[in-house]
């Protein structure tokens, strides 16, 4: 996404599968790539794992951005 993901907003790269659409080519950000699949964050299915990631995104936030309440 040009300038980046916002938290809290979906990846415009997701397919309705929620597979990548640029899994594996040159343009796929740096970040994306760094995740590896563990248990820690895709728990039982895709809805641990959408919660484990908004849960990252907010404790990543730079400072003043933050959503958490």
């Amino acid at each position: 996404m040009p300038g980046g993901k916002p938290a809290g907003v979906r990846c415009v790269q997701l397919d309705v599968q929620q597979r990548c659409r640029i899994f594996g080519q040159p343009e796929r950000p740096a970040v994306c790539a760094s995740l590896r699949p563990d248990p820690a964050m895709c728990g039982d299915g895709p809805a641990h794992a959408l919660a484990w990631l908004t849960e990252l995104e907010a404790h990543t936030q730079p400072a003043g951005l933050s959503r958490r309440a």
